[in-house]
């Protein structure tokens, strides 16, 4: 039967969500339309309970047993304790059914209690207060008890119970402020707008009055996304339709600020809401670690089937004689002989596969799951990685990726807010080619500034004074700032200047705040938004009003935004402020060269550049403009599309009025973060939707780009010159030559690539040149892999994660991580293999939806070199560790068939079958797992070099996994057949025991077995002592405490006539075995000669092959003093990190420092803009031959 048809059908009838149309009708009060307005309808929606809990009370054990047995090794193991259960087996079905039943039940426990605190969630949430206006009056009710159609007031500083659109609100123009901090982590507050035809309705008897139906489109979780309109009916009056989007929409989890109380509507409940939409969980990554376990378990599979086979048929092979047919210990029953031979060797095999499975180390996946689940919080506990400024520290969102953060080869950052502040401040802006900077003041004027420190006539001309008006109006007009007049802005006090509350300026975007903060102190201040007019002072002190009739809303297509105005004249305007890109080939008049060059030049200077222009429209235009608009806002289907179209059409025919340089200065430590992951080596990426030249600055001022480095261009600009086909070969040539060279005596050359989002485009798409001589997106991995640094300049988000994407699935599939902190980071962030989030400026949705947050760029470096050493170190340890010891304790068992006429004759007793994995040895591994530190944090930190010791997943790889496979054979040869020396003469005691001669023991199947099984767990417990460097009191207590804990257990088990055991094999065994000498000095002497090849090879790989690691661990050990050069590494052949102009000096050798007017990124970057002043080709030129070499340092610095 077909599932999804039934699923279908519940949801509909029984959860009511209309999946089968595109829209819903919400009737506003629960009020039927007029009888001729339209059918009524009702529909039933979901209440408004939020369930983010996974299980119920009655599900939980079925549903969370079928999620664990899907996993492979539980399955495995369930089948073999079936077939024990099944078959008469060598063993007892506790042995392998207890084992199972604990990670099954540890697992269970673990996640069961992780849904019990989601539950309490759920229930804090659905039980809160809300005010519901039901006839006339307002009736407190619990939040899960809305619907859809309700009708809520909400307070100030209250939180939205449910989407809801706003009817009304106390201010004036119909107009609330809201944060959605926990939504998306913006501070900032936005504004959302009633309609003009509900926004008068101020009191509960009122809203109650109002008689409309709300049409939008189905539930989706795209948080900035809304289509709808509001449909008003009135008394002998056709109804009023009125578009609803995004700006009208209050979503659940938002919180209502500086506003007294509004109504709303409940437009979706529940788990319909936008909020638990996005609950959703991303796709699952697995680490290199899970996959090599993975692989490792195949192969130990394959060993199991193999030793079954191999005993199976050895059996067979023995019992063919007649005189080994059928031993008097093991009479066949008359079922035995009447069966099939077939049938019978089937089912030995069988014995023989539940016999040897303990090799399969089942503990070994909850061991797995407990070191990630507890060792992430080591992440959230650093105080190194928690920012004052913030007061937030990292973060884990996941912790099945901890050791991946030891792999990483590839790391693809956002320049904006990552590598920078996203702290804008206003530098200068440019009217028809002429400067204009803040605070440059002549005769209490302020004035233009030319190239040099001349002024410029401070009273320009008609034709000039009248673009320079309209430059700083624009300024003021287009944009969404908000101003708070309050003194306290969410209980802190803001905006107060000399003891007296001053206007505020807030926004979602910084650089909205930053430019009219800049007319303000050029002159031209915004006042405030009241009753749709936007008013301004300009430098006369006279007040300026404009109607503000629409707004064209910025989005990442466009690159641009606009306002259209009615100035008091009664003149219409279109202002518009966009990237160059975006605005240029808009513009029909205005001194474009003029402009262009500045904007190109700040650029270079690393700053964020805006264009900003106009249009006057006229009435005929005005009204064909605002049809458009209105037609594409009442549109329910494509409205987005139809919107875009809309835009195309009015924003054109513009006049050029200038441009604005604001800066974003570069994040503290992002340099040496940047330094220390090449020297660690990982190739380091910048995605950027800035301009070349701005990127550029940074990547300079970043240190991603030295003086050395020869920049290779793969721009539009150049595509246009030649073909793309050219210009790649003549890259890949360039690079393929010099790799041919290196391996000469010729100094290695350093390359940095720059490619654009267009270039990009044409790379990744199927050429029809380039079917005869390889794709072009295999010259361009192979450009980019000889290359140190690669800056990827004017992307869309799409394209970030392409570029991952391509990364991944290269040749090498090398480890990727992709960090960024806004909206448009979040598809690289989930495409690459660990994505991480800044707790920046631009929101938290970076933050969401990674794998890791942390408060700023800085923090990567502890978070990867430390951090992902350590996790990387630990549980490679403990997969090659569990492997090894199960190797150790079921090969004897192997080798034991041979010496019991392969009759499936356990070598242990029960008790210590079951409690190897469990209790014996699974502690000191969990706890190495842990703590373990083989060298110090602040060695990691200073030498990034040992980061590449682990690199490649190099602990893991299969000569490494080979060597433990065949110490732990070896050590169980060690153990079989030492022990079998210790047995070799035997005689009879008086008694009639059989007694051995050599060390006086009783000789017996369990006291052999008991005595490998002694030296077992004595030996692997050591041989993790001895790879043990880091040791506290909580090592010692646990690794003793470990092999104490088995000798009592050992001492209770045969020590005492258990009742509840129908038999008593073990009696005095443990005991007796010990009361020989000899025994005592066969123990010490296999455990010593089953370390001792370990111990040497260790020796001698550290004599003469030793590590990095290694070099590292002996200068510690040696007390060599900090500041000496390190044998670990030697001299340090690239630059020490400096302070703020070192890498602008190592540029422009002959240049002397500038000041700290622009910080790092401009003062290195006008190094690069000198550059290229001199020499327009320096992009593409060798290095100067005359330049210094680089200074020496040392990583012990």
């Amino acid at each position: 039967m077909d599932f999804s048809v039934l699923r279908n059908l519940i949801s509909r009838y029984c959860a009511g969500e209309e999946y089968w149309v595109d829209s819903r009708t919400v009737y506003i009060g629960h009020k039927e339309p007029p009888p001729a307005a339209e059918a009524y309808i009702p529909q039933r929606y979901p209440d408004n309970r939020i369930v983010s809990s996974k299980y119920t009370l009655w599900n939980f054990i079925p549903k969370n047993l079928f999620e664990q047995f899907r996993r492979i090794a539980n399955f495995y193991f369930l089948l073999i304790f079936l077939v024990q259960l099944i078959i008469d087996t060598p063993t007892s079905p506790v042995t392998s059914g207890l084992p199972l039943f604990f990670v099954i039940t540890v697992t269970a426990i673990k996640q069961g209690y992780e849904d019990w605190l989601r539950h309490k969630a759920d229930c804090s949430i659905n039980e809160c207060p809300v005010d519901m206006v039901q006839q006339g009056t307002v009736v407190r009710t619990q939040s899960s008890k809305l619907r859809v159609g309700d009708v809520v007031m909400v307070r100030e500083d209250e939180t939205f119970p449910c989407d809801l659109i706003l009817l009304s609100s106390s201010r004036g123009d119909g107009t609330c402020y809201v944060t959605t901090t926990s939504l998306d982590g913006e501070s900032s507050h936005k504004t959302y707008y009633a309609v003009p035809d509900t926004m008068a309705f101020k009191t509960e008897q009122e809203v109650h009055s109002l008689h409309a139906t709300i049409e939008c489109e189905q539930p989706q979780p795209d948080l900035y996304k809304f289509v709808g309109r509001i449909n008003i009916y009135k008394e002998r009056e056709d109804p009023i339709a009125r578009p609803l989007g995004a700006e009208n929409l209050l979503l659940r989890g938002a919180t209502l600020k500086n506003t007294g109380h509004i109504y709303a509507v409940a437009i979706y409940t529940g788990m319909d809401t936008k909020m638990a939409l996005n609950y959703q969980s991303k796709s699952q990554k697995r680490s290199a670690v899970e996959k090599s376990m993975n692989a490792f378990l195949i192969v130990y599979l394959c060993i199991l089937i193999t030793k079954a086979v191999i005993n199976t048929v050895l059996k067979y092979a023995w019992q063919w004689s007649a005189d080994h047919d059928e031993p008097w210990y093991n009479h066949r029953t008359e079922i035995d002989r009447e069966r099939h031979v077939v049938i019978r060797a089937f089912t030995d095999f069988l014995a023989f596969m539940v016999l040897f499975n303990y090799i399969i180390p089942v503990s070994m996946y909850v061991t797995v799951e407990m070191q990630k689940f507890l060792g992430s919080y080591f992440i959230v506990w650093d105080k190194d990685m928690y920012d004052e400024e913030l007061g937030v520290g990292a973060q884990v969102n996941t912790s099945d990726l901890n050791e991946e953060l030891g792999q990483v080869e590839y790391v693809f950052t956002d320049k904006t807010g990552t590598l920078t502040e996203n702290n804008m401040e206003f530098i200068e802006c440019c009217v028809d080619g002429h400067v204009y900077i803040p605070h440059v003041i002549c005769n209490g004027q302020i004035l233009s500034a030319a190239s040099s420190i001349d002024m410029i006539d401070s009273s320009p001309g008609g034709y000039r004074r009248e673009h320079e008006d309209l430059f700083f109006r624009a300024l003021c007009l287009c944009h969404t700032v908000q101003v708070k007049e309050e003194e306290t802005v969410d209980s802190i006090k803001r905006g107060i200047h000399l003891g007296k509350p001053t206007s505020f300026y807030i926004s979602s975007s910084p650089d909205e705040v930053a430019l009219v903060e800049g007319m303000k102190r050029l002159g031209y201040t915004y006042l405030r938004l009241k009753d749709s007019h936007m008013e301004i002072l300009n430098k006369d002190d006279e007040i300026e009003r404009f109607e503000l009739l629409h707004v064209l809303n910025f989005d990442s297509v466009r690159r641009r935004m606009s306002v259209i105005v009615k100035s008091s004249s009664g003149e219409y305007l279109l202002f518009c402020k966009g990237a160059d890109t975006s605005i240029f080939p808009r513009v029909v008049s205005g001194k474009v060269e003029q402009v262009r060059a500045r904007v190109e030049q700040n650029a270079v200077e690393g700053l964020r550049t805006l264009c900003v222009a106009y249009r006057s429209l006229s009435p005929a235009e005005y009204e064909e403009a605002c049809h458009q608009l209105s037609d594409a806002k009442l549109a329910l289907k494509d409205r987005e599309q139809r919107l875009a179209q809309a835009y195309d059409l009015i924003e054109r025919d513009f006049t050029l009025l200038g441009a604005t340089a604001v800066e974003d200065r570069l994040q503290e430590k992002a340099a040496d973060t940047i330094e220390s992951l090449q020297k660690a080596g990982m190739k380091v990426w910048v995605l950027t939707g800035d301009k070349m030249e701005t990127a550029a600055a940074t990547c300079y001022a970043s240190k991603l780009f030295r003086r050395s480095t020869q920049i290779l261009e793969l721009t539009k600009k150049r595509t246009e010159e030649q073909s793309l086909h050219d210009v790649l070969f003549d890259l890949s040539r360039t690079v393929l030559r010099q790799r041919s060279l290196s391996g000469l005596s010729v100094e290695c050359q350093d390359y940095g690539l720059i490619i654009d989002g267009a270039t990009l485009s044409a790379v990744l798409k199927p050429s029809p040149e380039s079917s005869g001589s390889g794709n072009y997106k295999e010259i361009f991995l192979e450009i980019s892999r000889n290359c140190s640094a690669v800056l990827c300049c004017r992307m869309a988000p799409l394209q970030k994660a392409q570029i991952v994407k391509l990364i991944k699935a290269s040749k090498e599939h090398p480890i990727t991580l992709a960090i960024g902190d806004g909206a448009n980071d979040v598809s690289m962030i989930l495409e690459a293999h660990v994505g991480i989030g800044i707790m920046g400026k631009e929101g938290r949705q970076a933050a969401r939806n990674s794998d890791y947050a942390i408060p700023k760029f800085k923090h990567l470096k502890k978070m990867l070199l430390v951090h992902g050493h350590f996790y990387y170190i630990r549980i490679a340890e403990l997969v090659q560790y569990f492997f090894y010891k199960n190797v150790c304790f079921i090969f004897p068992q192997f080798l034991y068939q041979f010496f019991c006429g392969f009759s499936q004759q356990p070598l242990y007793d029960t008790a210590y079958l079951t409690l190897y994995n469990i209790s014996f040895t699974s502690l000191p591994i969990l706890l190495y797992s842990l703590i373990e530190k083989h060298i110090s944090i602040e060695m990691l930190k200073r030498d990034p070099t040992l980061y590449r010791d682990v690199a490649k997943n190099a602990l893991l790889r299969w000569p490494v996994f080979l060597y433990w496979t065949c110490l732990g054979l070896f050590n169980a040869c060690i153990f079989f057949f030492g022990a079998y020396f210790l047995f070799d003469n035997t005689t009879f005691t008086s008694n009639g025991q059989l007694m051995t001669t050599n060390t006086q023991m009783m000789f017996g199947n369990w006291t052999f077995g008991t005595l490998v099984f002694t030296v077992l767990v004595f030996t692997v417990t050591l041989k993790l002592a001895l790879d043990t460097h880091h040791w506290t009191w909580i090592n010692h207590f646990v690794i003793w405490g470990s092999l104490l804990f088995y000798v009592i257990f050992s001492l209770l088990w045969g020590g005492i006539i258990w009742p509840f055991l129908n038999y008593q094999r073990m009696y005095y065994v443990f005991m007796q075995m010990l009361s020989s000498g000899p025994a005592w000095l066969g123990i010490i002497l296999l455990i010593t000669i089953s370390l001792l090849p370990d111990v040497v090879k260790k020796v001698l790989c550290r004599t003469l092959w030793p590590t990095a690691t290694e070099r590292a661990q002996r200068v510690r050990a040696d007390g060599v003093h900090e500041g000496s050069v390190s044998p670990a590494t030697g001299p340090d052949p690239s630059p020490v990190a400096g302070g703020g102009g070192s890498e602008s000096d190592m540029l422009c050798p002959a240049r002397t420092c500038e000041g700290e007017r622009g910080g790092e990124g401009v003062r290195a970057a006008r190094t690069y803009d000198s550059m290229m002043s001199h020499n327009p080709n320096y992009l593409l030129s060798q290095p100067l031959d005359h330049a210094p070499s680089d200074g020496e340092g040392c990583y012990g610095h």
